[in-house]
C-alpha cells in the first residue's frame, strides 16, 4: 500500500486541493483524497463532511469549517474563497475538502476560477457524488437497460434558495426517464407539481434519500404524486435526494444493505406493483 501513496502527486506548499469526499462513508474516499488529508497543513471542510472522514487528516493540521447550510448563518462564498488563496499565499498546503464532487452542485469551479485570478496553483480531486453513491447504497441502479439509458441530474435550489428558473423542466420531465434532484426538500411538493404538470405521472415511482451511505441513512420509497406527503411523514432531514422514475422499482431485488440487515430480496422487481412503502 506504501509503493501506491508513494505514486501520487506530491502535496507541495503554496497549493489548494479542490477535493471531493464522497458522500459520507469514508470508505468512499479516492487514494488522492486520503493523500490529501494525510499531508494537508489546512482544511478547509463543508457542513457535508462527516466526523469519521475528518479523522482521516493528519495529526496536527488545522480543520476549519465553512459549512453553508440552507436557513442558517454561513460563510459567504467570497469570503471563503479569499481564505483559500490567503492560506495558499501563507505557503499552506490548503486541502478544499467538499461533499459528493467539488464540481457538481459544489461551488468548486467559482472557487477554482477565484485561485486562477489569484495566480494559486490548484489541483482538482473528483470524489463519488451523492447521485451516485446515494442511490448505489439505496439499492437503486442509476440506469439499467431494460429501463433507461439516460438520466438527469438537477439542483432543487439555485442560489437564492428558490426553485431554479433557469431549468427547463418541462424538457427534463419529457426526455428524461430518470431525474436526479440534489437538495430536493425544501421544495419538494413545488418540484413534484411541476413535474407532473409537464407530463410526468403521478403514479411514478420515487425515492427519497437521506444522510446516504452513512450508518443513518434512510430510504422513502412512494410516488411523485405522493413524495411531499411521504417525506412530511417520515421526518426525515436534509441532507437528502429526490430520485423519480421505474428504476426505483429494482430496489426491491437490489436492496443490499436491506439484505445484510435481513430483508428478502425480490427476483424480478420489475413485475412487482407500484404502492409506496417506505423502507
Amino acid at each position: 500500500m506504501n509503493d501506491v501513496f508513494d505514486s501520487l502527486p506530491n502535496f507541495e506548499p503554496g497549493w489548494v486541493w479542490l477535493t471531493g469526499a464522497g458522500p459520507g462513508d469514508p470508505g468512499l474516499l479516492t487514494l488522492n483524497a486520503l493523500h490529501g488529508l494525510r499531508n494537508a497543513d489546512v482544511v478547509v471542510y463543508d457542513a457535508l463532511v462527516g466526523e469519521a472522514v475528518l479523522r482521516l487528516a493528519r495529526p496536527g493540521s488545522v480543520l476549519e469549517h465553512a459549512g453553508k447550510r440552507g436557513g442558517r448563518p454561513s460563510p459567504k462564498q467570497p469570503d471563503i474563497s479569499r481564505k483559500l488563496v490567503r492560506l495558499a499565499r501563507d505557503g499552506k498546503r490548503v486541502l478544499r475538502l467538499k461533499g459528493g464532487d467539488p464540481l457538481v452542485f459544489g461551488r468548486g469551479g467559482e472557487e477554482a476560477l477565484a485561485l486562477v485570478a489569484a495566480n494559486v496553483p490548484f489541483r482538482i480531486v473528483p470524489g463519488i457524488s451523492s447521485g451516485i453513491g446515494a442511490l448505489a447504497y439505496a439499492g437503486i441502479p442509476i440506469t439499467h437497460r431494460e429501463i433507461n439509458s439516460a438520466v438527469t441530474f438537477v439542483t432543487g435550489h439555485d442560489a437564492t434558495g428558490a426553485v431554479p428558473e433557469r431549468v427547463d423542466w418541462g424538457a427534463i420531465a419529457k426526455g428524461s426517464p430518470v431525474i436526479v434532484v440534489y437538495m430536493a426538500l425544501r421544495h419538494l411538493a413545488g418540484i413534484a407539481a411541476q413535474l407532473i404538470a409537464e407530463g410526468r405521472e403521478a403514479s411514478e415511482p420515487a425515492a427519497i434519500v437521506a444522510r446516504a451511505t452513512t450508518q443513518d441513512q434512510r430510504v422513502v420509497e412512494t410516488t411523485l404524486g405522493d413524495c411531499a406527503s411521504g417525506h412530511a411523514a417520515s421526518g426525515i432531514e436534509p441532507p437528502a435526494l429526490l430520485v423519480v422514475g421505474e428504476v426505483v422499482r429494482l430496489r426491491a431485488g437490489l436492496d443490499w444493505l436491506g439484505a445484510l440487515a435481513g430483508r428478502e430480496l425480490v427476483a424480478d422487481p420489475l413485475d412487482l406493483g407500484r404502492s409506496p412503502k417506505a423502507g
